[in-house]
């Protein structure tokens, strides 16, 4: 890479550094630190505890999410753990200055859903969260990592934060996606390539025709999961896309400042010289539609395809996938298709936008879901759940028997109760499949929004090419 030519991460990162630390650590500034309620209400306390104070209130926002419940009619103190610690969390925060939006605002949802539709994730800024799904705010160009409580801790009060910086990968998807294939089929096919720790040390560029030709909603769902495969972050370089999605956005800027603001981002694509440590190039043509069959979302593979068998892994694979096979209740050599489904979930930070629904209620629509298995959609935001109202797309759900929810991370982490039940088989469009992470003994399927719609109305696993349409 010659002296002047950089990446887009280099761009970004290298405008944030404040200071060297040495040992190749730097101090960073902050453009926007986003907290929610699982975190957020905890780090407030132990701030004040110090003695400290919130530096600069206004770069931050707060917002309960993964502990409320997604029940219709809900109310802050519907869960447990959302009665203990939504009160505090919303005490502290409007006591530090940072504004709250509160449950049922009509700007609540899921922190990495309403940041970037709330024109809070801009291009060329810096983003924290004490949530390790924050690397979906990367799909704008933005610099966005999750962060843990210390670290946390320092960012509310100093606006700033301590950083190694990492090495840069380029991962280019090149072609036109096949009938069925979705953002979320790219990313896991990823996942499968490169492996659980295939990006560990990296910052992740996505790149090639594919992504130019995805909208932004597609866009954050492949960088949503850059952090399962090791990576510390996933970017996708701004263009004209990005601008017509925040133009006009509450918190976007405005008028002659938008201007302004996009004649900078236009530079911050990586230059056509820039080097990369590492480059991965899959070619579309390749790319079935996905479903994970393990507790790693590095154990995917083609619908189409049979669970594999441990005899043909690597050696130091060979006891995780017998380990991971015994948990999901799956054999060697078993097609995939036809696989019995007890529950559906679409939802969480990666496929709760109005297109993922739109995608969902197109397979839906017209069809039962049947007797022994239940499904739920709970849309990403107020803002989601409005938009589908409007387009009638929960009234398609319920006709087709699905529970039309409020918005929140719900089955997702299963921190605010609602958990799938013990050894229950859910297809789920969220981003984990590990043991528990969506209940004591869940066995989780990570799929697209159409996939899982597809289970919910067929009552197993199915390939959503051979449905088509509803007649």
């Amino acid at each position: 890479m010659s002296e002047q030519a950089k990446t887009l991460f280099d761009k970004v990162w290298d405008a944030h550094v404040v200071a060297e630390m040495g040992h190749g650590y730097q101090l960073l500034h902050v453009d926007r630190n986003l907290l929610h309620d699982l975190s957020g209400g905890k780090a407030l306390a132990d701030l004040e505890r110090r003695g400290l104070s919130v530096h600069t209130p206004a770069l931050n926002i707060a917002v309960p999410d993964h502990a409320v419940s997604s029940a219709p009619g809900r109310h802050a103190a519907s869960t447990e753990i959302s009665a203990r610690l939504a009160p505090v969390f919303k005490q502290r925060a409007e006591a530090a200055g940072i504004r709250y939006i509160d449950v049922n605002d009509p700007e609540q949802g899921i922190v990495h859903v309403i940041g970037p539709e709330l024109g809070l994730t801009l291009p060329g800024t810096l983003i924290c969260c004490g949530d390790s799904h924050t690397s979906t705010h990367g799909a704008l160009g933005a610099v966005a990592f999750g962060i843990g409580s210390t670290e946390l801790l320092h960012v509310l009060a100093t606006q700033t934060i301590v950083q190694k910086k990492p090495q840069r990968m380029r991962v280019t998807f090149e072609g036109q996606a096949g009938a069925g294939v979705a953002p979320k089929d790219m990313i896991l096919y990823l996942m499968g390539a490169i492996g659980a720790a295939g990006g560990d040390g990296y910052a992740l560029e996505y790149a090639g025709s594919a992504v130019r030709a995805l909208d932004i909603e597609g866009r954050l769902t492949i960088c949503n999961m850059s952090i399962e495969c090791g990576a510390k972050m996933g970017m996708i370089a701004p263009d004209a896309v990005t601008y017509d999605y925040l133009e006009g956005r509450a918190h976007a800027p405005k008028g002659d400042v938008f201007e302004t603001a996009r004649e900078y981002w236009e530079a911050l694509p990586t230059d056509p010289d820039a080097e990369f440590d590492r480059e991965v190039t899959l070619d579309m043509a390749d790319i079935a539609p996905q479903i994970t069959w393990g507790t790693s979302p590095e154990h995917v593979t083609s619908i189409s395809d049979q669970v594999p068998d441990p005899a043909q892994a690597t050696p130091e694979k060979r006891e995780d996938w017998a380990r991971a096979l015994d948990y999901i209740g799956l054999t060697p050599g078993q097609p995939l298709e036809d696989v019995a489904v007890d529950h559906v979930f679409i939802g969480s930070c990666t496929n709760s936008r109005i297109s993922d629904l739109r995608a969902a209620a197109a397979i839906a629509d017209g069809r039962k879901v049947p007797e022994g298995t239940s499904a739920w959609v709970v849309p990403g935001s107020q803002a989601v759940k409005r938009q589908a109202e409007a387009e009638g797309l929960d009234a398609i759900f319920r006709k087709a028997g699905f529970e039309w929810r409020e918005p929140g991370c719900s089955q997702c982490v299963a921190a605010n109760g609602e958990v799938v039940a013990p050894g229950a088989r859910c297809v789920s469009t969220t981003n984990r499949n590990f043991v528990g992470r969506q209940g004591p003994r869940a066995r989780t399927h990570l799929v697209s929004p159409a996939m899982a719609a597809a289970a919910a109305v067929t009552g197993k696993i199915t390939d959503v090419r051979k449905l088509g349409r509803a007649q």
